[in-house]
């Protein structure tokens, strides 16, 4: 997974609370500010230069949705929180992207940071990125690290006005969101399980160090993935018993849809780690038993070969009296002796099924 466990923070440290700092790795070039107002006959579209263009959107008789790609451009962010009164430690927090996912209640609104997962099918690998969703009364605001996310189904569905989306309030663009992340999972972990057999198969049949490697890397994946995923079940509850008037009786049902998908995920993870786990103890039978039998061939090639020399030893020490060195068919009777022992010996281990 390309997401590094530890990020930035040593750059906060002895900073007061509330102080913003972007901890993340990613930068991108420029910041992009998109987003959509709508209600159930229309809706508009747009992606403006500035931070202020989207602060009449806070209080428009329409559902807004504003989308912050880039969390690089603090002193934007900071205007964006002050204009929507965001308090300044959930913004410290939201540019923390080494955060762990929760949800807040901090009463005007509500904020849910969560780790968004996807495969990087030129890599082969899994990418995390945290995003975070404020909810206001008729708002929504998503920060995300970078462009590139699992909302587009959503935006079409805004365009199109199909489903229910146009119909519903902010709680429902919100709970859209955090189930187009979850649902993502299963993608995931479903890519992780084609690897796992991949790598099974690869065990089975040469247990080599590359082998073990990508076990290392699975286990990462898997670790990753466990830290991402769990807390996400206790915001689910969360935002399920919560009292907030954020969040109506309708938009329930569905919060307790996402609450049986991140059991589900659960389940998916650790049946994946039980696997690896059973994985890496097979790798090291595998390695074990090529490793005896390599011991096993090499004790019985000295087996053979002490006998063998203890002959060859005793008719190499040349005395002056021994009768065998001046017999004619000596050579010949010492050789025959060696055969037979040999073939003795190797009649013995085939008994034994030890060949």
């Amino acid at each position: 997974m390309k997401h590094k466990m530890f990020g930035r923070s040593q750059n906060k440290t002895g900073k007061p609370p509330g102080t913003l700092i972007y901890t993340g790795h990613r930068q991108q070039e420029q910041l992009r500010i998109s987003s959509f107002s709508y209600d159930e006959q229309e809706y508009s579209e747009q992606e403006v230069p500035q931070i202020e263009d989207v602060f009449p959107l806070r209080d428009s008789q329409r559902t807004a949705w504003i989308n912050i790609d880039g969390l690089h451009a603090v002193d934007q962010i900071e205007k964006l929180g002050g204009h929507f009164g965001i308090h300044s430690l959930l913004l410290e927090d939201i540019l923390n992207t080494n955060q762990r996912p929760k949800m807040e209640d901090m009463g005007d609104y509500l904020c849910i940071i969560l780790k968004m997962i996807d495969f990087d099918e030129k890599n082969g690998d899994l990418d995390s990125e945290q995003v975070s969703i404020i909810l206001g009364k008729e708002y929504v605001i998503s920060f995300q690290e970078r462009r590139g996310d699992v909302f587009e189904s959503i935006r079409e569905r805004i365009r199109k006005g199909g489903g229910r989306i146009r119909r519903m309030k902010a709680d429902y663009l919100a709970y859209c969101l955090v189930d187009a992340i979850v649902d993502h999972y299963f993608v995931a972990l479903e890519r992780v399980g084609e690897q796992l057999e991949t790598l099974e198969e690869r065990v089975m049949e040469d247990p080599d160090s590359g082998a073990l490697q990508s076990l290392y890397d699975l286990k990462r994946q898997l670790l990753n993935l466990r830290k991402s995923v769990w807390p996400v079940r206790e915001i689910a509850n969360r935002l399920d018993r919560s009292e907030s008037a954020l969040i109506g009786q309708k938009i329930k049902i569905y919060l307790r849809d996402i609450y049986d998908h991140t059991i589900q995920v659960i389940d998916m993870l650790e049946t994946l780690r039980d696997m690896h786990t059973g994985l890496f103890d097979m790798y090291l039978s595998n390695v074990s038993n090529k490793m005896n039998e390599v011991m096993k061939t090499l004790t019985i090639i000295a087996t053979i070969f002490i006998p063998l020399t203890f002959v060859a030893g005793i008719y190499g020490m040349n005395f002056q009296h021994m009768p065998e060195l001046t017999w004619r068919y000596g050579y010949f009777a010492v050789l025959g002796l060696m055969a037979g022992l040999f073939i003795g010996m190797m009649i013995f281990f085939k008994k034994k099924k030890w060949l």
